[in-house]
C-alpha cells in the first residue's frame, strides 16, 4: 500500500464545535465595547464615580467571565459535551453504586497538598514578586479561600458520577497519607498537570491587564487618521483575544465540560522548547544584550515604511491578518487552550491548514513585523546576525511543534487519523510535508539505488 492509500479521505470531526470560540468572543467583544462606553451608561443612568472607560485589572478579569460563561454554556447545552465518554464521568452511577467518602477525601488531601506545594513555588520563586506578576499573585490569594471552600463540595459530587474514582489527584494524595495502592507514573502525570497549570496560569493572569486596558483605552478618532495606529491597535485587539481565551482555558479545567487535561507532555524537550519561550527562562535568551536578539538595530516596518501612509497600511493589513489568524487558532480551542497538554483533537478552524497555525503566523508575524535584515546602522554583519538569530527561533518553535505532536501521536488515534489527513489535504502542511519528503537524504537514496 502506498503512503497516498493510508491518508484518509475525510478530515476527522473535532472534539470542539466552531460555535464554542465564536460565542466566547463574542462575550468578549460585548464586555470590551460596555467597558469602552461606560461612561455613557453612567451618565444616563446617573451613576455615582467617575466618567471614564473600565481599563482596569478588575475589569480585565470580568472580561474573563464574560468569555468563559458563554463558552460553557454553549459546551453543555447545544454541544452537550457533558455526555461524552471522554469526560471520565457516567451519570448513572450515582444510582448504582454507593458513595466512597475515604476515596475522595484521599483525593482532597491530595489536591490540597498540591495547592499548597505551588504556593510555597510561588513564594520561593522571587520573579513572582516584581512587575506583572504581582498582580497575578493577589488574584490567586484572593481566589484561594473560595476555591478552597468550593473544592469540597465539588469533589464529592464528581465523585459520584467519575469512573475511575482513583485518578491522578487520589494517587498523589495516598502517596501523602502513606497509603497503599498509590502508583508513582500516576502522580508524575498528576504533577505534569499541575505544573502546566500552577506555571502558565500565573504568566496569563500577569499579562491580562494590559493587554486589556491597551484596546478598552484606544482614541479611535485619533487612530483613525494614522494607518500605522489603526494596524497596531488591530494586533493589540487579536493579541487581547488570545490572551483573554487563553488565560480561560488554563482556569476551566474541568470534566463536566470535556475541558480536563487528559495528559502532560511527558517529553522533556516539549518542557525545554516551550518554557524558553516564556519568563522568567526567556529574559536571558531573547532581547537587548542576551543570547538571542533578533532585533539588533532593526527598528521593524513603521520606521522603514513611515511617511508612505498605502505602504503603512497595506503592510499593516498583512500584519493584522497575520496576528488574526494567531488569535483564531487560540479561540478556537474554546474552553481548551493550554501549552504541553491534551485536551483533545482540535481538527477544524485554522487547524484544517495547518497543524500549528498559532506558531506558522507568529514566525510569519516576527520576519514581516521586524524587518531583521533591515538594520538602522546599515551594517551587514548585523543584519546577518539578526536573520540568523531570528532563525533560530523559528527552530524552537518547529522544535515545540514536533514535541507537541510526538505527545499527541501517542494519546489518541484521532490525532494520527488527523495527522495523516493533514498530510495529504491541508493547504499549508501538505505541500510542506512534500517538499520535506523531496528533501529527506533517506528517500532520495532509495531513489538512487531503484535507479
Amino acid at each position: 500500500m502506498s503512503a497516498e492509500d493510508s491518508i484518509p479521505t475525510a478530515r476527522p470531526q473535532s472534539d470542539v464545535s466552531s460555535a464554542v470560540g465564536l460565542v466566547g468572543l463574542a462575550g468578549l467583544f460585548a464586555w470590551v465595547a460596555f467597558a469602552r462606553a461606560y461612561p455613557q451608561f453612567a451618565d444616563a443612568l446617573n451613576l455615582p464615580g467617575p466618567r471614564a472607560p473600565m481599563a482596569g485589572p478588575h475589569a480585565a478579569l470580568v472580561g474573563l467571565v464574560a468569555a468563559a460563561l458563554p463558552m460553557a454554556l454553549w459546551s453543555t447545552l447545544v454541544d452537550k459535551v457533558h455526555r461524552r465518554p471522554s469526560t471520565g464521568l457516567d451519570w448513572s452511577l450515582a444510582r448504582a453504586r454507593n458513595a466512597e467518602h475515604g476515596i475522595t477525601l484521599t483525593k482532597l488531601a491530595g489536591i490540597w497538598a498540591t495547592w499548597a506545594i505551588l504556593a510555597a513555588l510561588y513564594c520561593l520563586c522571587r520573579w513572582y514578586w516584581s512587575g506583572n506578576y504581582v498582580f497575578a499573585i493577589n488574584v490567586l490569594a484572593w481566589a484561594s479561600i473560595p476555591i478552597i471552600v468550593l473544592s469540597i463540595p465539588y469533589l464529592f459530587w464528581i465523585d459520584r458520577y467519575l469512573v475511575n474514582r482513583r485518578d491522578h489527584a487520589w494517587h498523589f494524595g495516598a502517596m501523602v497519607l502513606l497509603r497503599e495502592g498509590w502508583d508513582v507514573a500516576q502522580v508524575k502525570a498528576h504533577w505534569r498537570t499541575w505544573i502546566i497549570k500552577g506555571f502558565f496560569t500565573a504568566f496569563m493572569i500577569s499579562i491580562i491587564p494590559f493587554a486589556f486596558r491597551n484596546v478598552v483605552e484606544a482614541e479611535l478618532s485619533v487612530i483613525a487618521h494614522s494607518p500605522e495606529k489603526m494596524a497596531l491597535i488591530a494586533i493589540e485587539a487579536m493579541f487581547m483575544i488570545d490572551v483573554m481565551i487563553g488565560t480561560v482555558g488554563y482556569i476551566v479545567t474541568m470534566r463536566p465540560l470535556d475541558a480536563h487535561i487528559r495528559s502532560g507532555n511527558p517529553f522533556l524537550g516539549g518542557w525545554v522548547a516551550a518554557l524558553i519561550c516564556y519568563p522568567p527562562f526567556v529574559w536571558g535568551i531573547l532581547g537587548d544584550g542576551r543570547a538571542i536578539n533578533y532585533e539588533f538595530d532593526a527598528p521593524g516596518w513603521t520606521h522603514w515604511f513611515a511617511g508612505n501612509d498605502v505602504a503603512l497600511a497595506g503592510w499593516g493589513a498583512g500584519l493584522v491578518l497575520l496576528t488574526g489568524f494567531y488569535a483564531w487558532a487560540t479561540f478556537a480551542f474554546g474552553l481548551r487552550f493550554s501549552n504541553l497538554t491534551y485536551r483533545g483533537v482540535l481538527t477544524n478552524g485554522p487547524y484544517r491548514f495547518t497543524r500549528h497555525p498559532a506558531y506558522v503566523s507568529k514566525n510569519l508575524f516576527w520576519w514581516f513585523a521586524t524587518l531583521p535584515f533591515l538594520v538602522s546602522s546599515g551594517s551587514e554583519v548585523e543584519a546577518i546576525r539578526n536573520c540568523f538569530f531570528l532563525l533560530v527561533v523559528n527552530g524552537i518553535y518547529f522544535w515545540r511543534a514536533k514535541t507537541e505532536e510526538a505527545h499527541l501521536l501517542s494519546e489518541d488515534a484521532k490525532y494520527r487519523e488527523y495527522h495523516a489527513w493533514m498530510a495529504g489535504h491541508g493547504a499549508i502542511t501538505a505541500p510542506l510535508t512534500r517538499l520535506f519528503g523531496w528533501l529527506d537524504p533517506r528517500r532520495r537514496l532509495g531513489l538512487q539505488s531503484a535507479g
